[in-house]
């Protein structure tokens, strides 16, 4: 027999090569209970990840990137997983309009609001999205470090799902209590993110936080900034 994955030959229950089963089981009620345990587990899973990101999320990270990566959640998966918690948070308790509120029959025709509900849709993929722009900016202030682009971009993947669940957290308070809390949310999030920065590239060094803050910031200011002139550019060749 050969490997369905990598044509291995195969003479056990597992292929040599590439771990793959011989033979898969069949999808059943005990495999989706399994793949759920699989993601919430506290070992490893999405509980873990959160619970190391909060406490120690310079380290964890450093980590990840430099020692071992099958500990915490894979990022790309985290921020898109947090993203929809979110969007789930504020569809449920009709939490906000979006970035912008728009008024208006004009304001709704416009691009620009299209995009935003495009954003508002899919916070997973605008994350993302805002994640390489504020990725820009944290490569220019922590320069003298040797860390890549995309390294950096995986640092923010996480930083970011936990500023989308501090999001969440508070979004559900505003749901349950009706107490207008989404502000101070907004500012712990931001906050978050700051202090997470800072320590990953060094907690003992003030200036850290301060350029960690100046580059998040940075970052969501030119990701809304062109989606603003995107929309503008977009509207004005249309009416051409």
């Amino acid at each position: 027999m050969n490997c369905k994955n990598c044509n291995a030959e195969i003479n056990s229950k597992f292929c040599p090569d590439c771990g793959q089963p011989a033979t898969l089981k069949r999808i059943d009620g005990k495999y989706i209970i399994h793949e759920i345990e699989h993601v919430l587990h506290f070992e490893r899973g999405i509980l873990y990840t959160i619970r190391e990101l909060i406490t120690n999320p310079g380290q964890n990270i450093r980590n990840y990137l430099s020692e071992n990566r099958s500990r915490l959640v894979k990022p790309i998966i985290f921020i898109i997983l947090t993203s929809l918690i979110y969007s789930l948070t504020i569809s449920i308790f009709h939490i906000e309009d979006g970035y912008v509120k728009f008024e208006g029959a004009k304001a709704e025709l416009s691009t620009h609001f299209k995009i935003t509900k495009w954003i508002q849709s899919h916070y997973g993929y605008a994350n993302l999205i805002m994640g390489v722009f504020i990725a820009f900016w944290t490569k220019l202030f922590f320069r003298k470090h040797k860390l890549n682009f995309f390294e950096i971009l995986i640092l923010l993947c996480f930083v970011m799902g936990i500023g989308m669940l501090i999001f969440a957290v508070f979004g559900i308070f505003q749901g349950l209590t009706q107490l207008n809390v989404m502000n101070i949310g907004g500012m712990v999030g931001v906050g978050y993110c700051t202090w997470a920065i800072g320590n990953f590239y060094g907690k003992t060094q003030i200036g850290n936080y301060v350029k960690a803050f100046f580059a998040y910031m940075l970052g969501m200011i030119t990701f809304l900034f062109l989606t603003i002139a995107l929309g503008i550019v977009i509207d004005i060749i249309s009416k051409k």
